[in-house]
């Protein structure tokens, strides 16, 4: 029975929602986030505010880089598993500092690791991406397809990621889930990605730019289908395997500028750039081993997803 959950990267988007899942099912829940400069600390607090009300958490600030604080925090709390979602985050940024992203992403998984053999915690799942699948041909991607060509330092990072994951658990008998999430969406996403992005400018009547001409295509994920797919990998972990967290289904870029209209009742002011380095023309989930190994079942359909994520924020920017 799982009593106690570290979350790594606690603050953000994915990790709030799934703290605040996990704290209504009564299980404990602990913290770890840095607050990186990435987007404004306001925006973390307050993604943790209804989280930091409840007697079952409490979270720890500090970095995962720091291999005497993620040591302190492993020693201190022993949880039952550990949610690593921890990393810094953006396809586009990391083309001109890679070595932040491996530093964090290599490195600051590699103490995450060295501290659960250290303390003896066997659990882990894993957030990886579907960028790691690069400009995959073969569609959907699915688990079995090579993930050896990413087209950026982020991608590249990731795979890194889960190649440590898996001679841990093949070195000292972790059981381990690498989980690639398809472009995650839903309320508390990222400032930076384009449904958030493109709704702020929209209400604000700001122009959108739009990346190459509209074509290429996202596997969009409501949030409360992630936490689904999470939830079920926990009580399924044993061994180490990876699994797809996604829609099954694409949008394009044309489409989603369409429906944001359409749900927020004002016309969008684009302008067209280049397709930019280390983007992917597509992402499009196989969830077929997650649905007959997991039990997931996405079930959030796109629009209703949109019109529910745009109340949301109007209602937080109200």
């Amino acid at each position: 029975m799982i009593r106690h959950v570290l979350i790594t990267g606690a603050a953000g988007f994915i990790g709030s929602n799934l703290a605040d899942d996990l704290l209504k099912s009564g299980i404990k829940v602990s913290g770890i986030d840095n607050f990186d400069p990435f987007y404004d600390r306001s925006i973390k607090e307050a993604n943790i505010l209804r989280a930091m009300a409840n007697e079952l958490y409490e979270l720890h600030e500090g970095d995962i880089r720091d291999s005497v604080f993620v040591n302190h925090c492993f020693e201190s709390l022993d949880p039952d598993i550990v949610i690593h979602l921890a990393a810094k985050a953006g396809v586009r940024p990391s083309l001109s500092d890679p070595a932040a992203y491996y530093d964090v992403n290599v490195m600051g998984t590699l103490n995450i690791l060295g501290a659960m053999k250290k303390h003896g915690i066997k659990k882990m799942l894993f957030a990886s991406s579907s960028s790691v699948y690069g400009n995959n041909k073969k569609i959907p991607f699915s688990e079995s397809d090579n993930v050896d060509r990413p087209v950026s330092p982020y991608a590249a990072s990731k795979k890194a990621g889960e190649l440590l994951c898996h001679t841990f658990h093949h070195l000292y008998k972790m059981d381990i889930f690498c989980l690639r999430f398809f472009t995650v969406y839903g309320p508390r996403q990222r400032p930076d990605l384009a449904i958030n992005k493109f709704t702020r400018a929209i209400l604000n009547d700001n122009e959108i730019t739009v990346y190459g001409d509209g074509t290429t295509s996202r596997d969009y994920t409501h949030i409360d289908d992630i936490i689904q797919g999470i939830r079920m990998a926990i009580y399924k972990l044993q061994g180490f395997d990876i699994f797809n967290l996604g829609e099954s289904k694409t949008i394009s870029l044309n489409r989603l500028v369409s429906i944001l209209e359409q749900y927020t009742g004002k016309k969008a002011r684009k302008q067209y750039m280049p397709l930019q380095e280390g983007d992917v023309f597509q992402t499009y989930a196989d969830i077929g081993r997650a649905r007959s190994m997991l039990g997931y079942a996405p079930a959030v359909e796109f629009e209703s997803g949109i019109s529910n994520y745009i109340q949301w924020y109007r209602n937080s920017n109200e």
